[in-house]
């Protein structure tokens, strides 16, 4: 899906929307089975982002569809031939019986996973000292993502969806039951929990780009984006309730209650997959297997700007702005002095912001690139002044402004990307955002923890925030060059318009 510029004569600017495509395909109401509902082919997916960075405007009140055809002046089929609005409110998914089971599901199952991090966290530091423990621990977890995370995406679009995470929960579950046994008996050590957490990466690679790909098949098009936000805002929920929980069940029982508490988590996610009604669900036929498809997948992104560049800058941020696990376990044993109590509420404060920024962006419609730049370089500069943070409180009041930066950043990154893509290659192409996102953390986890082992977190955190930023202004270049964006300046740009914006070159020789 190549970008395609339309023309928009509000104020001279134009939006950056894919081209038309085909009718929509048809569904079948079999319940018996997943494979008998036909494939969701391209024209079923939600329009794409709108807009590189500096195009059009953010105003709430405006349509987020394409545009409308010049013929009628009537709303337009979007970028796959399907009517699209703003979404129906800030909960419109949850209307959709399957989705509000997997919801459910993963509310419990969010909350059991990170008491899991909590406590890992908290257990691999007390029985090492070391914040470096606590990122090779992290690296550990996200290494096989480095390695396979492209073939995990392969097997999504291979496979049946529902019944893949099914497998792929179970294994989860299965997993943190056994660290739990090792840690309530006393036999658990650094290098076990090293295994445990390389062994949890390699479910994680083919579950996650599944689970990220499974929302298309849940919910109508109009409602992707909304769905999409609505699990980050579920993930940050749970990260509320998690790191509490855990800071409390650590102190009173010890971490491998947390890990048991995990195990069970995961029967309610499992419930809620084998409970939805199959006849509603959007599946996407599995590809045959064939040779190429991985390179398949990267060529596809790779000749798409409104793919590649995002996911840059993801691999940036995923890699050195977002190892909080090694940088706030720093803060609380050696800069604050605190006790496991206070770390999972410095988690806890910064899950506040982030809840705030997946709500905000369940509000939204169709994600801009620009605001996903914004979100970026927001983020960075805002840890940066965080590392700065003179004391515990006003640390933690800081956290929460990263939380909602970083969330929204997040959102639209993964709205921004799925939306953008085909659905026959979306699993490819959300294993690949997985894998920069999530896969240098091998690389990022162990560097940051070295930084902070050696010099401090505070010049740990400050460095991951001025990459991330600067990551984010690199970018924002790229993406005015592809658009052919420059900078207009109007003295009296008149009621409703901007002194200072970002436009065509175009819009510049005519306003000439």
């Amino acid at each position: 899906m190549s970008v395609a510029l339309a023309a928009r004569t509000h104020r001279g600017e134009t939006n950056v929307t894919p081209p038309a495509a085909a009718a929509a395909a048809t569904r079948t109401d079999d319940s018996n089975s997943e494979q008998t509902a036909p494939a969701v082919s391209a024209e079923l997916q939600a329009p794409a982002p709108v807009g590189l960075p500096g195009t059009g405007d953010d105003d709430p009140s405006e349509r987020t569809a394409a545009a409308p055809t010049a013929a009628s002046g009537s709303r337009g089929p979007g970028a796959t031939g399907a009517h699209f609005t703003r979404p129906r409110g800030m909960f419109s998914s949850l209307r959709v019986r399957n989705y509000r089971y997997y919801f459910a599901g993963q509310v419990v199952s969010n909350t059991g996973t990170w008491m899991q991090r909590i406590a890992q966290d908290w257990l691999v530091l007390s029985l090492t000292g070391s914040p470096l423990a606590v990122g090779i621990t992290t690296a550990m977890q996200f290494l096989p993502m480095l390695l396979l995370g492209l073939f995990g995406g392969v097997l999504a679009d291979r496979m049946p969806k529902r019944r893949l995470l099914i497998v792929t929960q179970a294994a989860m579950g299965l997993l943190a039951a056994g660290l739990a046994v090792l840690t309530v008996t006393g036999v658990v050590t650094a290098g076990l929990v090293y295994v445990f957490a390389l062994l949890l990466g390699l479910v994680t690679v083919v579950d996650n780009p599944t689970r990220q790909a499974f929302v298309s098949e849940m919910v109508d098009s109009s409602d992707l984006a909304n769905a999409v936000s609505l699990n980050a805002a579920n993930f940050q929920t749970a990260r509320l309730v998690g790191p509490a929980a855990a800071g409390l069940l650590i102190a009173a029982v010890g971490s491998g209650w947390a890990f048991a508490v995990n195990a069970l988590s995961f029967v309610a996610v499992i419930g809620g997959l084998l409970a939805m009604r199959t006849s509603e669900l959007r599946p996407v036929a599995p590809i045959a297997r064939e040779k190429g498809q991985l390179r398949e997948g990267l060529r596809y992104v790779k000749e798409r700007p409104e793919l590649l560049w995002p996911m840059v800058l993801a691999g940036f941020i995923g890699t050195f702005g977002f190892n909080f696990p090694t940088l706030l376990s720093g803060f609380a044993y050696d800069t604050f002095k605190v006790g496991a109590g206070q770390y999972g509420l410095l988690n806890t404060a910064m899950a506040v912001g982030s809840l705030t920024g997946a709500l905000v962006a369940a509000r939204r419609g169709a994600p801009r690139l620009r605001r996903l730049v914004w979100a970026a370089l927001g983020f960075g500069a805002l840890e940066v002044l965080t590392a700065f943070a003179p004391g515990y409180w006003s640390f933690a009041v800081l956290l929460t402004l990263v939380g909602i930066f970083g969330l929204t950043f997040n959102t639209s990154v993964n709205s921004a990307i799925q939306l953008a893509t085909e659905p026959a290659m979306r699993g490819r192409v959300m294993g690949l955002l997985v894998l920069v996102f999530t896969g240098g953390t091998p690389i990022g986890a162990p560097l940051v923890g070295w930084v902070t082992a050696e010099y401090g977190p505070r010049l740990g955190l400050l460095a991951c925030g001025a990459v991330s930023a600067l990551a984010a202004g690199v970018v924002a270049v790229v993406l005015a060059r592809v658009a052919d964006l420059r900078v207009r300046v109007t003295l009296h740009p008149g009621q409703g318009g901007r002194v200072v914006a970002v436009v065509p070159r175009a819009a510049l020789a005519t306003a000439a």
